[in-house]
């Protein structure tokens, strides 16, 4: 696979908590020269990008990385994300919902972002790591029935990240309007080149400029 189109399905990542400017502006030019599909990154920084780097995608996170954020403030999220030019939101399902095997409320917050989100990107963390195959299996369906444009493992602070298993398992079980994006651990290109032959259209990762 040429690095060119590894490259254009790469969400290039930088979501520490102590990122400065200077790591931000240094992945944006990162992104530009290597024509990745977006850059993700914080919401504080949205603004500052939109300003600085118009022509970028800018990919950006809500209820993250814990998800447990109630439904008013994701949506308040999603609404200023919005209004400062983000392109793609890459939402966090709430997990303790999941658990609680409360799948109502999950999809009725899913739908009330797909609502927000309009013709914007939206994407559904669903936190894999943390997931019984029959829960990954209902979110699967969620998602789909939800209108979202993807389902995405992982967001890279659980304690596990993307595995092509996962990837193999979301397959089976999305419907054909839903794309997949794998994040939380992909750092060769060996690795991506694997995500992508499993049909991932998307791949979340800090580590584009090293492939």
């Amino acid at each position: 696979m040429e690095k060119t189109e590894i490259l254009s399905h790469v969400d290039h990542t930088q979501l520490k908590a102590f990122a400065t400017w200077e790591d931000i502006r240094k992945l944006c030019d990162e992104a530009v020269s290597l024509h990745t599909a977006s850059v993700c990154v914080p919401p504080c920084y949205i603004k500052r990008i939109r300003d600085n780097y118009p022509q970028l995608d800018i990919c950006t996170v809500v209820g993250f990385p814990l998800g447990y954020s109630v439904t008013e403030a994701k949506l308040a999220e999603v609404k200023q994300a919005l209004l400062d030019g983000a392109d793609e939101i890459d939402m966090v399902v709430n997990i303790t919902d999941v658990k609680n095997h409360d799948y109502d409320a999950v999809e009725t917050e899913i739908c009330a972002l797909r609502e927000a989100t309009g013709s914007k990107i939206l994407k559904v963390i669903i936190e894999t790591c943390y997931l019984t195959e029959e829960e990954k299996i209902r979110l699967c369906e969620i998602v789909t029935r939800a209108g979202a444009d993807y389902i995405k493992t992982s967001t890279g602070f659980g304690t596990a990240g993307a595995t092509l298993e996962d990837i193999r398992l979301f397959k089976e079980h999305i419907g054909p309007g839903v794309k997949m994006k794998a994040a939380g651990g992909i750092r060769t290109r060996e690795a991506m080149e694997a995500y992508l032959a499993e049909g991932c259209d998307r791949i979340g990762s800090s580590s584009a400029a090293n492939i």
